[in-house]
């Protein structure tokens, strides 16, 4: 991914956690960050690049709609190549304007589902082009998971 752009965009505490976690995976790239203006994303990501988005997003018409602007408007300024989630809501905008503009998208199913799939991760499953689960149950679920084990 040499000269590629990435776009990690996550609800703040939990969500925000398992990105963060994965830092030897995206430190070398160029990257911004799509979160909540909370003190624990502005803490974790304090010298990173970020974009505060709308919350609350579970079940929030209003701030879907906002963030689809959001989107769009930092997808464009931005042109990420690869976007990263690993949920909630607001990965889903994100994920369906960022497949229209080429993108490629990873989705990462959280770790403390086992066996039944997130209301996030039924919508974006149809456009994420790899979608990984951390329990084998899961591949049940989502057929073309990948199972790559805990982050934790």
């Amino acid at each position: 991914m040499e000269n590629k752009k990435i776009c990690l965009v996550g609800s703040s505490g939990g969500h925000l956690n398992h990105l963060v976690m994965l830092e030897d995976n995206w430190k070398d790239y160029d990257r911004f960050w799509v979160t909540f203006d909370k003190e624990d994303a502005n803490n974790a990501l304090k010298d990173e690049k970020v974009y505060h988005c709308y919350f609350p997003t579970n079940r929030n018409i209003k701030n879907l709609i906002r963030n689809t602007f959001l989107a769009y408007k930092v997808l464009r300024k931005e042109k990420p190549d690869v976007i990263i989630s690993s949920g909630a809501a607001v990965a889903v905008p994100f994920f369906y304007l960022g497949k229209l503009m080429r993108a490629k998208t990873v989705y990462i199913e959280v770790f403390d589902r086992i066996d039944k799939p997130t209301i996030t991760g039924k919508l974006v499953y149809p456009v994420t082009d790899c979608f990984i689960v951390q329990w084998e149950e899961m591949k049940k679920v989502y057929k073309k998971a990948i199972n790559l084990g805990s982050i934790y």
